[in-house]
């Protein structure tokens, strides 16, 4: 049974581009609009809303524009049911390495990131 793997991948593609390009209308296409992003940072829970999270994105330089080498990859997915997953990836900026967990729903036929978990590691 077939449950939207190529979608899904799909999807983390968007992702990963907005990442990478610091582009606001990839990462809102990515995700659900509800979605939120979670953190530990200096040992308290952080929690940022989908816009934030963008605004902090698009904010920056982007890695495409500096020429920095792509690093992304999915490093599992896994389903819970037919409308519901978990993606493991793993992403860099300059400076800073991530693995994210991305919990992914099948909304109106189309997989959609509605919650993010992360952690980041300084490079050097």
């Amino acid at each position: 049974m077939d449950l939207g793997l190529n979608d899904i991948k799909a999807t983390l593609a968007v992702y990963f581009d907005g990442i990478y390009e610091s582009s606001e209308d990839k990462l809102r296409s990515a995700f659900h609009p509800d979605a939120h992003i979670y953190s530990v940072i200096d040992g308290t829970l952080a929690d940022f809303p989908l816009g934030t999270f963008v605004d902090r994105v698009t904010s920056r330089v982007s890695c495409s524009s500096q020429g920095a080498p792509r690093t992304d990859k999915i490093v599992s997915i896994d389903f819970s049911g037919p409308n519901s997953a978990l993606a493991k990836v793993e992403l860099s900026i300059p400076g800073t390495d991530f693995v994210d967990f991305l919990s992914l729903m099948k909304i109106d036929g189309r997989w959609r990131i509605i919650a993010k978990t992360y952690h980041a590691d300084p490079q050097g």
